[in-house]
C-alpha cells in the first residue's frame, strides 16, 4: 500500500471539521476547523491546508439520512468534495458519516470529562474530531463512492 497522505472533512454550514490521516499506519489526528458562512467554505483556508499537507486525496463525510438516501445537507457536502476536487485537483471520496458526531462526541466527553470549560473545549474541538472519525472510517474501508 502507497504511503498516501489524505484530508477528511465533515462538512457543516457555519464549520468545518479537518482532520490529516496517512493510508500507510490506517491513522488520521483531528487538525482544525475551518470556517463556512452559511455552507460557503474559507476556501484561502483550505487551500492553506491543502498547500501544508500536500494530500494526495481528501475524504468528505455525507451525513445521509436513517435509510441512507441524501437530503440537503448531503448533497451540499456533496458537492463540496466536488469543488475539492475540482480546485485542487484531488481525487475525492465520500462516506456515510452518520455516526461520526456521536463516536465524535462520546471521544470528547471521555477526554475532558473533568475541565470545568468542558462546553468551550465541545464547541472547539467536536466538528474537527467528527473529520478525524469519518477518516478512520474510510482507512479502515475505503468506499467505492469516488470522483473520477
Amino acid at each position: 500500500m502507497a504511503a498516501r497522505t489524505l484530508l477528511g472533512f465533515d462538512y457543516g454550514l457555519k464549520r468545518i471539521g479537518v482532520a490529516v490521516g496517512q493510508e500507510l499506519t490506517g491513522s488520521a489526528s483531528a487538525l482544525t476547523t475551518v470556517a463556512a458562512r452559511d455552507g460557503k467554505p474559507d476556501w484561502e483556508a483550505i487551500g492553506r491546508l491543502i498547500e501544508e499537507w500536500r494530500p494526495d486525496a481528501v475524504v468528505v463525510g455525507l451525513p445521509l439520512n436513517a435509510d441512507g438516501s441524501d437530503h440537503e445537507l448531503s448533497r451540499r457536502a456533496r458537492r463540496f468534495g466536488n469543488q475539492l476536487h475540482g480546485r485542487y485537483n484531488l481525487p475525492a471520496h465520500f462516506i456515510d458519516e452518520r455516526l461520526s458526531s456521536l463516536e465524535a462526541e462520546a471521544r470528547l466527553r471521555d477526554g475532558v470529562q473533568k475541565m470545568a470549560h468542558r462546553r468551550a473545549l465541545y464547541k472547539e474541538n467536536i466538528d474537527k474530531l467528527a473529520a478525524q472519525v469519518i477518516l478512520e472510517t474510510w482507512l479502515s474501508a475505503p468506499p467505492p463512492q469516488d470522483t473520477p
